[in-house]
């Protein structure tokens, strides 16, 4: 497929409390940026968006990024998600939809995806510890379903673009044009995000993604990357 996506992707948040940018936000990741919310264990049993897959921009080396929604990986190790992928690999831009619950590596789905796409993902629990993944590709007329296995704890729900890691290291984020998610739904109802919910992407001491401040209603904002 041209994807450089062998190995597992460890999605988990990784803080960072080394720096604080003068920006009034919630949280700083190495390789997170976009909205996360917290809560007591077994919180969130529900979470979804709508995206727009972006533009990959050329980069002099290899660059990977993916827009996703997700419950779990904030302060723990579990991680439930599913979302797009977008690189730009050996003067290639690569684009993919894909599922992941840790501590299992990253499955394809092996349907079409291009930049400008618009997806609708939702994760949720049905009964007992078996989770519904659904991912629509709404451009494209497609729609991607999985029943499956999922007993992490539920303290949190997020809303991110990402540089994953690739084989145990983490990947140079790519160049992307604007992500906007709309319609946020946790549980089913708006999350009313506020900027203590908000994290950006800091990597070797730069801001290389950061969201915007949600819109008024709570349930939408959009991850822009700073570019170098």
């Amino acid at each position: 497929m041209g994807i450089s996506t062998i190995g597992q992707w460890n999605h988990t948040c990784q803080l960072d409390t080394s720096a604080k940018p003068r920006r009034n936000i919630g949280w700083i990741s190495s390789n997170w940026s976009g909205y996360s919310i917290t809560g007591k264990k077994g919180a969130f049993k529900r979470v979804s968006a709508k995206w727009n897959v972006p533009f990959v921009r050329p980069s002099r080396g290899a660059s990977y990024s993916s827009a996703w929604i997700g419950i779990d990986g904030f302060s723990n190790s579990n991680l439930i998600q599913t979302g797009t992928g977008h690189e730009f690999i050996d003067g290639k831009a690569y684009y993919y939809a894909w599922w992941e619950i840790l501590p299992a590596s990253v499955t394809i789905i092996p349907l079409p995806v291009q930049p400008g796409d618009r997806m609708h993902a939702s994760i949720i629990k049905r009964s007992g510890s078996n989770w519904l993944i659904c991912l629509r590709n709404v451009s494209r007329n497609w729609t991607f379903r999985t029943l499956q296995r999922y007993g992490g704890p539920q303290t949190s729900a997020e809303w991110i673009v990402e540089a994953p890691q690739i084989n145990g290291a983490l990947a140079t984020m790519a160049r992307l044009s604007p992500v906007v998610f709309s319609c946020c739904r946790v549980n089913g109802k708006r999350p009313k995000l506020t900027a203590d919910d908000e994290g950006i992407m800091l990597q070797n001491s730069t801001v290389t993604s950061i969201p915007s401040n949600p819109n008024r209603a709570g349930d939408g904002f959009v991850v822009k990357g700073v570019q170098q």
